[in-house]
């Protein structure tokens, strides 16, 4: 800005300081600062003005005051003016509403408007009446449904139909009309059925007392009945006004014309015709086969026919509906058992077209897509199963597969089919070329039919050829999956092939599986060894099981060992199997193993290994205490760490510096935590037994938990070398 503005600006600031009263300043003042464009300045001074002058001299400020808000960009703020505006000046609210209309602010617009129209002492400076201004109220409201949210419009029209009786007809026209915008269709019937029932009962009372015009009182009557009749049908026709490609409306008003078959094929004609399948909202290709039906339901196969070879030129948008208009078409004919029309139709709509597609090639009409649709190429393949010939299905077949269409199960149907016809190896090269086309998991299924097939065909004539395929198989063969493979490959071995070899398919199948079928596949391996080789040939097994599974499922396998062992009568193989599962067997959560052992021991053993027993448990015990007690001096370590850490960078102390240190309240602090754990670990295994006071050595050994804990990592030592040397 120049500085002469600014000069002229601060020399009407100074004048107003002595002739604030002076509306001839102010007026000069804002008009100047408008030219400038500075709009929170002049609105503000605006404000000043109103505020220095009398009321009386308001009346000369506001028109330019509202000129220059109303060419403001915010009308936010042109609005908060007329709103002081009107307390001053409440008869020129017409003015505030033409505003707010021209902004698009209507729902303050009807507002204002009802409170004029309320209002028995407003007087119109337009010179419009009550009534217009109603009728303006009306039109605001009717039409703007979707804005106008803070009254009750319904309401305030019915109110009118009680207020100017001699204007029923553009009010009820007004209500039908909001109605409509707001998509409440049915009201917009019941408003029109109440506005004939009102008619019709001032028509009865005009008869009554006059005792003529009968004869329209029983046309109003016949028109009100069929408007009723007709309640549905008026329905559908605005839902269809506002989308004509429905597909969904254009059937149910099929079922409104049931018994009439003329306006039926009309109707099917109009929505064949009106309907555009890349707009339409459902099938458009259910329309074609509806009206197909409707014809073949009649005994009429001909005009049927016409209209399918019809339907099968449309521009359908998805493939999927001309392949359905094509299936429909070849059912027809199986129905009235036309099977030979039925094959040419399904041959026709797979044949090459003239200008190949890809099947996702939007830019391509469908009919030039519709050959590469498995939908029409399996039912043609059904078709040719149950009345072509071998030659004509395996050609079907195998078209499928070369245009790479296939699926795994249409696959294994090719394969059963050959299989039937007894040609078995042309069967394992479908299965071959299904193979070749899929991968992991679809694959799954060819290779379990392919397997089974080639078993139960060959058995153990072709041993090598069936290991080559299992081998195949298996190779990149997901763990999910590997399971049923494996036991497939395992039973092979076992019926046809070496011992040997089954037990190195299931020693490669507990590596192979899902960690979660592991267990199961240990399980299975060990039954088949002790039933092959008997049970001592499974001790490798248990061992390797209890060193991979998890500590749930290990705990199981050792009890499962060592009750092998003491069954078949190598006790000490079984106390060492126990000794060794007692390192993963906290007393506190594992009650039942412990249990478990001492009722081998009382069955089996004597005083000391009962004693050795129990101290064994005491040790562990000890062991997952300590561990709990470690845990809790590094998370409390961590957090003097934290604080220390915290108080070096507040104070900026020197890295440098001595280390502080503990208080004794801090000593106290850490002592009695560890007697609170110490504690807790005594109380957490209310069943112990104190048998120290019968041995001598043991009181020493309870005074010093170190020299505990060392004869226990002793004792496991033992255990675990006793285990190992006799497996």
């Amino acid at each position: 800005m120049e500085p002469a503005y600014e000069e002229i600006n601060n020399c009407h600031e100074r004048a107003l300081v002595f002739m604030h009263k002076m509306p001839r300043i102010w007026l000069d003042y804002c008009q100047f600062l408008v030219s400038q464009c500075k709009i929170t300045r002049s609105r503000r001074t605006f404000d000043r003005a109103l505020r220095a002058l009398p009321v009386t001299q308001h009346p000369r400020i506001w028109p330019l005051y509202l000129r220059f808000a109303r060419n403001l960009p915010l009308p936010e703020t042109a609005i908060r003016v007329y709103r002081r505006y009107l307390k001053l000046s409440p008869e020129n609210a017409e003015e505030y509403i033409d505003y707010l209309r021209s902004c698009g602010k209507l729902d303050e617009a009807a507002v204002r408007l009802a409170a004029v129209v309320n209002d028995e002492s407003f007087v119109s400076k337009e010179g419009k009446s009550n009534y217009q201004l109603w009728h303006e109220l009306c039109d605001l409201i009717s039409q703007n449904p979707d804005k106008v949210n803070s009254l009750n419009v319904g309401a305030i029209i019915r109110g009118g139909l009680t207020r100017f009786t001699d204007q029923l007809g553009k009010l009820w026209c007004s209500l039908a009309d909001y109605y409509i915008r707001s998509g409440h269709f049915e009201k917009v019937f019941d408003s029109y059925a109440q506005f004939e029932e009102s008619m019709i009962a001032a028509k009865m009372e005009t008869t009554s007392e006059l005792g003529k015009d009968e004869e329209d009182l029983e046309l109003r009557l016949a028109r009100f009945e069929q408007l009723i009749a007709r309640r549905p049908l008026l329905l559908n026709s605005v839902l269809l006004r506002q989308n004509p490609h429905n597909v969904h409306e254009w059937h149910k008003r099929v079922k409104l014309y049931e018994g009439k078959p003329r306006q039926i094929i009309n109707t099917y004609t109009e929505a064949v015709q009106t309907v555009d399948p890349m707009k339409a909202t459902g099938k458009p290709s259910s329309l074609w086969v509806s009206f197909a039906k409707f014809y073949e339901e009649n005994e009429q196969l001909d005009d049927a026919r016409t209209i399918f070879e019809k339907a099968t030129k449309v521009n359908y948008k998805q493939v999927d509906d001309l392949a359905g208009v094509w299936c429909e078409y070849g059912e027809m004919e199986l129905r009235h058992e036309n099977y030979e029309q039925a094959l040419r139709i399904l041959r026709k709509a797979t044949a090459i077209p003239s200008k190949k597609a890809e099947y996702f090639d939007v830019s391509e009409p469908v009919q030039n897509r519709v050959y590469k649709s498995l939908k029409v190429w399996s039912m043609l393949a059904d078709l040719e199963e149950s009345m072509g010939t071998f030659q004509s299905t395996k050609a079907v077949y195998d078209r499928i597969i070369d245009l790479r269409i296939a699926t795994p199960q249409i696959i294994i149907n090719y394969a059963m089919f050959l299989e039937e016809h007894n040609y078995f190896e042309e069967s394992f090269k479908a299965y071959e070329r299904g193979i070749a086309l899929f991968r992991w998991p679809n694959v799954y299924d060819i290779w379990n039919t392919y397997l089974t097939k080639f078993i139960d065909r060959y058995g153990g004539k072709k041993l090598e050829r069936a290991r080559d395929l299992f081998e195949q198989a298996l190779d990149g063969c997901p763990a999910k999956f590997a399971k049923t493979i494996y036991l497939l490959y395992a039973k092979l071995e076992e019926e046809f092939g070496l011992a040997r070899h089954a037990m190195a398919v299931y020693e490669r199948a507990t590596q192979a599986v899902d960690n979660t079928e592991r267990h199961h596949m240990f399980n299975i391996y060990i039954k088949r060894a002790a039933e092959i080789y008997g049970v001592t040939y499974t001790r490798a097994i248990y061992q390797k099981a209890i060193e991979v599974l998890p500590d749930e499922h290990s705990r199981d396998m050792c009890l499962r060992f060592a009750d092998m062992e003491s069954k078949l009568g190598e006790i000490d193989r079984g106390r060492a199997i126990y000794s060794y599962c007692s390192q993963i067997c906290d007393p506190r959560m594992t009650a039942t193993f412990w249990q478990t052992w001492k009722e081998f021991e009382i069955r089996h053993g004597n005083e000391d290994t009962i004693r050795e027993m129990l101290r064994i448990k005491r040790s562990v015990q000890a062991t997952y205490n300590t561990q709990v007690n470690f845990m809790s001096s590094q998370m409390m370590k961590a957090t003097t760490n934290a604080t220390s850490k915290n108080a070096h960078t507040h104070t900026h102390t020197n890295i440098y510096a001595p280390t502080p240190s503990i208080s004794n309240d801090e000593s106290i602090n850490l002592v009695s935590s560890s007697i609170e754990l110490a504690e807790l670990a005594k109380q957490a295994n209310p069943d112990e037994i104190d048998i120290d006071d019968e041995d001598e050595d043991g009181d020493d050994e309870d005074q010093d938990p170190e020299g505990e804990l060392q004869h226990h990592q002793v004792a496991l030592f033992r255990g675990e070398q006793c285990y190992r040397t006799f497996t």
